[in-house]
């Protein structure tokens, strides 16, 4: 079965012929809207799949999807069967839910549908989200799942995954992000954040500001929940000390510093769970466009080849802009060359903010879009980015219509010692991965990529 196969198109139609808030920069973000109690008559109608495996839940703003792909790949590695289950997607659908690292089939998609379908329709009001997340619940339970690795969607309070009962949970690094409907001060964020810790459940959190600290830990007396916090109760250089970490920075570092201690107190808790499982999990795991080279070699080396290095960052925000720039700044140092900043962001980012951060590190900044509704038109962007970069960088702000075109223009102005970043939004850098594979499949590994075609807009 194709990617263009009518029964496969169809199960695609089935779950985002729904309304979908993904595609929504705002929208009543309430408990009317997001209706926890038809999730779980969802879940029930299906048999309620999600208890029949162990459950690790992670929220945060930035870095719950790497925390996931290392924690997923823990438990593989210490020899469970995993499910893990993300959003968005790259390049297709089926990234979404995973058994031991490998996607969902498009077969299993369509007769997972199939399943899931009549209970769906059953009851009103279903979302796009719900569905989704009601399909990789039950996919998870059908495959013998023993241990699934959940990444929370959207806040946590509210969230489709909010109905499990996990073994434990995380929150990653709270910054401002969502805030249209999440809130636009930190104490706000934290207590939608914090609404997946569960009474008696640990809770492992990264470092947070004080004022979202402070919901964190309330909730987490108020709820009686362990609660074990990085660079507090256990150092973050501690805890991954000796461990080979497969993604590159600090900020990654704390990531798998949280899965690191998650797994410890699984251990504590009777899981059979070795210390070799933990570094062979955080060694192999991958997780694209985060800080990811394109070129040949798999990392941004600086050693000077027939290409620029170039990179791919889902950073969307400041606080992600302003690790990516520093990233940014370290690689152009050790490579000596210039850097070529491909960006497009979507309507409800802190766009100034991010081109701020990022223009002291730009030489040549590339204005685009991705194919998505949220995403700014380049002469938009191109034209704010005009009056921040203003004597901040020599080169005037180019728009381009497309991520391809952008690509383009940045390959033709760089020599083999610059760098050409693609960031701004994961649709960016899904986009700039798939124009950098059509021109150059040999970079990637057959595995490491799925660019699909799929006929939707999804």
């Amino acid at each position: 079965m194709n990617d263009n196969h009518p029964a496969y198109l169809d199960a695609l139609h089935t779950i985002f012929g729904r309304v979908n808030f993904e595609r929504q920069p705002r929208f009543d973000y309430s408990a009317t809207t997001l209706n926890l109690e038809r999730m779980r008559a969802l879940l029930a109608d299906l048999g309620n799949p999600q208890q029949h495996f162990h459950i690790v839940h992670v929220a945060g703003t930035k870095g719950k999807g790497s925390v996931c792909a290392f924690m997923e790949s823990i438990l593989r590695a210490a020899g469970y069967c995993t499910g893990l289950y993300t959003s968005p997607h790259l390049h297709t659908f089926r990234e979404r839910m995973r058994v031991n690292g490998a996607l969902i089939s498009r077969a299993e998609l369509v007769t997972l549908v199939a399943h899931c379908r009549p209970a769906s329709e059953r009851l009103p009001g279903v979302t796009t989200f719900e569905l989704i997340t009601a399909l990789a619940l039950t996919h998870f339970a059908q495959q013998g799942v023993q241990w699934a690795v959940l990444e929370v969607g959207l806040g946590g309070r509210l969230d489709s995954t909010n109905v499990v009962q996990p073994d434990i949970t995380a929150i990653t690094s709270l910054s401002y992000d969502h805030m249209a409907v999440l809130g636009d001060t930190l104490t706000q964020i934290a207590h939608e954040k914090a609404g997946i810790i569960k009474p008696g459940v640990p809770l492992v959190c990264a470092p947070q500001a004080p004022e979202a600290l402070a919901v964190i830990e309330a909730t987490c007396q108020e709820r009686q929940a362990p609660l074990l916090l990085l660079d507090r109760d256990t150092a973050v250089a501690a805890a991954v000390a000796g461990f080979d970490i497969s993604l590159v920075g600090a900020h990654q570092a704390v990531n798998a510093a949280l899965a690191v201690v998650m797994a410890r107190m699984l251990r504590g808790q009777g899981l059979a769970l070795a210390e070799a499982a933990i570094a062979g999990g955080l060694a192999q795991t991958r997780w694209p466009a985060r800080f990811e080279t394109l070129t040949v070699g798999g990392d941004w080396r600086p050693e000077i080849g027939d290409w620029p290095a170039i990179i791919a960052d889902g950073a969307h925000n400041v606080d992600s802009a302003q690790k990516l720039a520093a990233l940014l700044d370290s690689v152009k140092r050790a490579r000596g060359g210039r850097l070529a900043l491909i960006l497009g962001a979507s309507l409800d980012k802190d766009i100034a903010g991010m081109l701020t951060v990022l223009a002291p590190v730009t030489d040549l900044l590339i204005c685009t879009h991705a194919q998505h509704p949220r995403a700014v038109a380049p002469q938009s962007l191109a034209e704010m980015a005009a009056e921040i970069m203003h004597g901040v960088t020599t080169a005037a702000p180019l728009a381009a219509p497309t991520v391809d075109a952008a690509l383009a223009l940045a390959l033709d102005w760089a020599s083999p010692a610059d760098v050409i970043c693609l960031a701004g939004s994961l649709f960016i850098a899904a986009e700039g991965r798939e124009a950098w594979a059509r021109r150059h499949p040999d970079h990637f590994a057959p595995d490491d990529w799925v660019f699909e075609a799929e006929a939707l807009e999804l």
